[in-house]
């Protein structure tokens, strides 16, 4: 009795100071019990790297944190692979019992490239966990698009407005307007020909040097004096009709309709293809210790690279 009357007697003589103290103490005690369960979210960016065979990884640090799935015998060069129609979609899935998918805190901030790249990883490196899935399945989809990088818009060089780019074929060399660097197939490459292309007038104002309503881009007699732009290299015959200047005053041979000799091409200048692949991965069934959800969208990778085109001379 005595001690119930000391407890209620030292309750009363606190201050509502030190009364919230105490029920803050009592809440962390009774909280941190080793058996509790806290809960992980995965907040990323939206984007992820790649390195080696095969590691795809995210880092941030506030916290230090990151995500990787690493694909066992798979090389970046796989996953470029696309069909004949620049996409793969036919859920290149991985099981991620098989490879796996890792979720790591850290001690300090962190290098996704000297973590996941190096083979020695960093000396000051200190992961505080390292959570695997046990399962799940991480689906890689694969989209190439291919451009010839010459100002205008696929879509405008879709001429006969059909919607399918690939029968837009100006100069018949075998390679679609929309990614020929030179459409006319004159050895004048497109955006030497001043297309001119904006969002608000379109093609409206392209170069038209002969005003015959053609625009150069697509005119392969630019000056309209009945010779071939590419068979007008009078000085150098190196598939350039720009460098062929009989008449300084007026400029190169090609827009001069005072000059008409006929030196014969033989042959196109080479072609390059601009090509950017995007890969995104999404991660299903995901059983990681404590994760409130079981799906990620993991993100997008974009690669760019070129290939060379192979036009047809006719």
């Amino acid at each position: 009795m005595l001690n119930r009357q000391f407890f209620y007697f030292c309750l009363k003589s606190m201050t509502m100071r030190q009364l919230l103290y105490l029920f803050i103490i009592g809440l962390l005690v009774f909280s941190c019990d080793d058996g509790d369960v806290f809960e992980v979210t995965l907040e990323f960016s939206d984007t992820f790297e790649t390195c080696g065979e095969l590691v795809f990884y995210k880092t941030k640090d506030s916290p230090p944190e990151s995500l990787s799935i690493f694909l066992d015998g798979k090389t970046l060069e796989d996953v470029l692979a696309v069909d004949e129609n620049n996409i793969f979609t036919d859920d290149y899935s991985f099981d991620l019992a098989a490879n796996s998918f890792n979720y790591r805190t850290y001690a300090n901030t962190i290098d996704g490239d000297d973590i996941f790249c190096n083979a020695v990883p960093p000396s000051n490196l200190e992961i505080t966990s390292d959570a695997e899935s046990s399962g799940g399945e991480a689906i890689v989809t694969t989209i190439l698009v291919e451009d010839d990088n010459d100002g205008i818009p696929a879509e405008f060089e879709d001429l006969n407005g059909n919607g399918d780019y690939e029968d837009d074929d100006t100069d018949g060399d075998g390679i679609p307007n929309y990614i020929d660097v030179d459409d006319d197939g004159d050895n004048v490459l497109t955006t030497a020909e001043n297309p001119e292309y904006t969002d608000a007038d379109g093609l409206a104002n392209a170069q038209d040097t002969d005003a015959d309503g053609i625009p150069d881009y697509l005119d392969n007699d630019d000056d309209g004096d009945g010779v071939l732009t590419r068979d007008e290299e009078n000085v150098s015959q190196d598939n350039n009709p720009l460098n062929d200047v009989l008449d300084p005053n007026i400029g190169a041979d090609y827009l001069n309709p005072d000059v008409s000799t006929t030196v014969t091409a033989t042959s196109y200048r080479a072609h390059t293809i601009q090509q950017e692949f995007t890969i995104s991965i999404f991660v299903q069934n995901i059983s990681l210790p404590n994760l409130t959800q079981d799906t990620l969208d993991f993100g997008q990778l974009v690669r760019t690279n070129t290939r060379p085109g192979e036009p047809i001379f006719n």
